[in-house]
């Protein structure tokens, strides 16, 4: 796990240490165990070392070929480095290292892109070929694991881990990409490939790249989700044993490392069982929980605080536990280091993440998550109903569209963002149903349709946003996580899963729509209704009252702090004398929002916290005046 940077000079003019020097030095936080660079002629590679597996110098970065053709710069672990190492050298090749680094470089170098689709893990990297002069850039299936790239205006193509890293090449500039803001305050995410820096892209996931000098084609996609009802499914008894077959394989898959791992417990059944099944395997590992503040809380935000079931957890399966306890003001006082390592904002509030790492970072050097269960196992039920009795894609598309309208009131949202150019009122409705450019969408679609369109929105863009957030906190802590659920055989078996081993009510949703007297009842599900298979076999490795109870996020008591111990924070930050948000949101309009919430009219909580988020964000940028410039070209199939 590590952080990586380079250049490509595409003009021919020498790349050099002195350019390359300050773009590793800004990611020092991801790899603290060790630096290095390579140049060769108009390519410069580094990288930061964070050493998990093989902790020789051995394995150092950037790592090159026997003959002094391949140079790389990579980030990520392979969890099935040991058996793509045997195919290997089955066929010749012989290794130097015990490393994955050595088996990640050989593999592309005798199967090129096809060798993507074998990697069992997370990664991003860099691969120079000499001979051929080509920069291949690529990114895990997922993205687990960030890479962003810019064109600079004399040719140069400019790659990193994160955007700090762009930022520090010399006579690099940026100023606000407005459209992009324009698709964050409609969705609380960017769902296109840019980021709010103008001239950065985020690499789309699954995707590979190929940089020459004579061109910059766009990403190409070399896997993607697909999730699709089964016509002659197994039965259920035997899905449920496949299930626990691969999910144990991922979990113990996962767990191959050179230093101590932990995992996050929070009360749910991902982490829980996450834990028990690696816990079995690592005796008295450690677990940690962070937990809320919760005197000033009501209503459903009585029920964030998952630290009595987490300690029940870690005494059933004998880990070292430790937790940390969330106030009000920790959200103030982390904020500005949040927005200094997470960069852009992306999903929803993430301080009780930060905090999360910070605490796992005192102890260990990797960390498992439960990330991605819900998204591969029907873990939004409430979100799925509202578009599961379409019955043709446009209107399908539409109704999801209006659910995932996050902040800002429809009759409010051209106002407040007048600040902004005329150019910057993309139309978010078309980048909405651009998500699914690569799915089939024609003809008539069933409730199971519908289900399976939305776990793939999700996937695609929320799981996204995720992933980003959730390495940009870790690794500013110098702290490697790992996903089980986000293994190549789990997930594929996930989407092949029958709807009814999802979600509950599916056709009562449907009868409903149908009986219009009943319409205003439609979406009535349960936060426990979702993941019905995950539930049934996880039950065989958790206490039933886990297994089976009530969904709850990561999420802190935000409603109630930002009305009650945090008031005077938002109001100071927001709208008093003159925040530097005034630059890109009308001020008025924002504080008739704001107001509606801390006058208890209407939670608005997340949009408070994006408006906090970009506010901080704002101040922290040195941006250039906005610029037109071409759009970065999208990933081709």
């Amino acid at each position: 796990m590590c952080g990586i940077a380079g250049i490509f000079n595409r003009r021919g003019r020498p790349a050099t240490v002195n350019a390359l020097a300050p773009m590793v030095s800004a990611i020092v936080h991801r790899g603290p165990d060790g630096f290095g660079h390579f140049t060769d002629g108009p390519v410069a590679l580094g990288h930061r070392r964070l050493s998990i597996i093989d902790l020789s110098d051995a394995s150092s970065q950037p790592f090159h070929s026997r003959d002094g053709r391949y140079h790389l710069t990579y980030n990520g672990e392979l969890y099935n480095y040991r058996e793509l190492r045997t195919e290997l050298e089955a066929k010749g090749v012989v290794f130097e290292t015990d490393g994955d680094t050595e088996v990640l470089l050989q593999s592309m170098i005798l199967w090129g892109d096809a060798a993507l689709k074998r990697f069992n893990g997370m990664f991003a990297f860099g691969l120079w070929d000499s001979v051929e002069e080509r920069l291949t850039l690529a990114r895990d299936r997922f993205g687990v694991k960030p890479l962003y790239w810019s064109k600079q205006t004399d040719g140069t193509l400019l790659f990193a881990s994160e955007v700090k890293a762009l930022q520090a090449y010399p006579g690099f500039r940026t100023s606000l990409d407005q459209k992009a803001l324009v698709e964050y305050l409609t969705f609380q995410n960017i769902f296109t490939d840019r980021t709010l820096y103008q001239g950065v892209s985020l690499m789309p996931q699954g995707s590979v790249m190929h940089v020459t000098r004579d061109a910059v084609p766009a990403p190409v996609r070399y896997w993607d989700f697909d999730f699709q009802e089964p016509e002659n499914p197994p039965s259920d008894a035997e899905l449920f044993e496949e299930l626990d077959y691969l999910f144990r394989q991922s979990v113990s898959r996962q767990l191959v490392s050179d230093v101590d791992i932990g995992s996050y417990l929070s009360g749910g059944v991902d982490s829980g069982s996450i834990t028990a099944l690696a816990a079995r395997e690592l005796p008295y590992m450690k677990t940690f929980t962070v937990g809320f503040d919760m005197s000033s809380a009501s209503g459903v935000e009585l029920g964030y605080d998952e630290r009595a079931k987490a300690e029940r957890m870690s005494y059933l399966f004998k880990t070292e536990h430790y937790e940390a306890v969330l106030k009000a003001g920790d959200m103030e006082r982390a904020l500005p280091l949040i927005v200094g390592h997470q960069e852009e904002p992306r999903v929803g509030q993430c301080y009780p993440n930060w905090y999360a790492t910070k605490l796992a970072s005192r102890f260990v050097k990797v960390v498992l998550s439960g990330g991605g269960g819900d998204e591969l196992f029907g873990g939004y039920p409430w979100r799925y109903y509202r578009a599961a009795t379409k019955t043709d894609f446009s209107s399908y598309a539409d109704t999801y569209y209006d659910f995932w309208q996050r902040l800002v009131p429809n009759e409010a949202f051209d106002a407040l963002i007048g600040p902004l150019d005329a150019s910057a009122h993309v139309d978010t409705r078309e980048i909405f149903h651009g998500v699914f450019d690569q799915v089939q969408t024609s003809g008539r679609l069933r409730a199971e349709d519908c289900l399976n369109l939305s776990q793939y929105f999700e996937a695609k863009t929320f799981l996204n946003g995720l992933l980003v957030m959730e390495d940009k906190l870790s690794m500013a802590h110098s702290l490697e996580t790992r996903v089980p659920f986000l293994d190549n055989d789990l997930a594929d078996f996930a989407m092949r899963l029958p709807a009814h081993l999802k979600v509950k009510n599916l056709k009562e949703v449907v009868r409903m729509d149908e009986n219009k007297s009943a319409k205003g009842e439609k979406y009535f599900a349960k936060t426990k209704d979702g993941k019905l298979a995950l539930r049934e076999v996880m039950s065989r490795h958790v206490p039933d009252e886990i297994a089976n109870a009530v969904k709850q996020g990561f999420s802190a008591p935000d409603a109630s702090w930002f009305k009650g111990e945090s008031i005077d924070f938002v109001r100071r930050k927001l709208l008093e004398d003159e925040p530097a948000i005034s630059e890109i949101v009308d001020t008025n309009v924002m504080g008739d929002l704001v107001e509606d919430h801390l006058n208890g009219e209407t939670n608005r909580r997340l949009l408070i916290w994006s408006l906090l988020y970009l506010n901080e964000w704002i101040q922290s940028q040195d941006l250039q005046p906005a610029t037109p410039e071409p759009e970065a070209p999208k990933a081709a199939a």
